[in-house]
């Protein structure tokens, strides 16, 4: 038995390291090819994008880099700061040349999932300034279609006073199911840094989504807002494998 859990632990061990490889490898390859001196880049939050930063900062020691770096969170705000980055902001950079983000699923039709971080709204806010929106991330985060591989529903930022009516109004109109996201490390909801909570919509995977459409929709309720589909907002995604390659995806093609 101890044996058994021994290995185990080193299996998961293994295989964290695989995907952090797989993060590391694409974040690098898109800063490489994106991101120019002078230019100013929408920095996202979450775990791959802390290699983006790394490069990033890499690459300012390298080549004296001149980049103005616009923070989608508190997370990425702090990255910029220790990695000693210029940080700026959308009143001093409102338009962005690139956006650099990962995502919690990217289906074949450049639909994305993002906000189980619950920074889906200043994603979206940078990711909209920006000319070009790059998606970073492992191999577990391409799907053929929503729902293939990420299982904890699409993220929707709501105002507190209307998370039950919202909730129920999403069920009755659209199917699958609604729970309130609730905080890790204290008791009660999680509270979003715009001061909103999160309803995790577990939608039916197998049923067929117009996403553009369903988007729209979900706007409309009074008391969404945003939701963390990205439609017809990423150019490129970067996608590390297993086995070191960097698999890329456009929003019309794929290669």
């Amino acid at each position: 038995m101890k044996l058994a859990r021994g290995l185990s632990r080193i299996l998961n061990l293994v295989e964290k390291m695989s995907l952090n490889e797989a993060k590391r490898i694409a974040a690098h390859r898109a800063v490489n090819e994106w991101v120019k001196t002078g230019t100013a880049v929408g920095i996202g939050s979450g775990s791959t994008v802390v290699f983006a930063v790394e490069r990033l900062a890499e690459r300012m020691k390298s080549e004296n880099l001149n980049v103005a770096c616009v923070p989608t969170s508190f997370q990425a705000r702090q990255l910029i700061i220790e990695h000693g980055l210029q940080l700026s902001d959308l009143d001093r950079n409102p338009q962005l040349d690139v956006a650099i983000d990962g995502a919690d699923e990217v289906d074949n039709g450049m639909v994305l999932i993002k906000g189980g971080g619950g920074c889906l709204l200043q994603e979206k806010i940078v990711a909209s300034c920006a000319e070009n929106l790059i998606i970073i991330a492992d191999y577990t985060k391409n799907s053929k279609k929503l729902g293939d591989q990420y299982k904890k529903g699409i993220p929707i930022e709501v105002t507190p006073m209307a998370y039950v009516p919202i909730k129920q109004h999403i069920q009755k109109c659209f199917g699958g199911s609604l729970k309130l996201r609730m905080a890790v490390a204290k008791a009660g909801p999680c509270v979003t840094d715009n001061g909103n909570f999160i309803l995790d919509w577990e939608f039916a995977s197998e049923k067929a989504y117009n996403w553009p459409d369903v988007n729209r929709d979900l706007l409309m309720i009074a008391g969404v807002v945003e939701t963390g589909l990205f439609v017809n907002m990423a150019t490129k995604a970067y996608f590390g494998m297993s086995d070191g390659q960097v698999r890329t995806q456009e929003r019309n093609a794929s290669i």
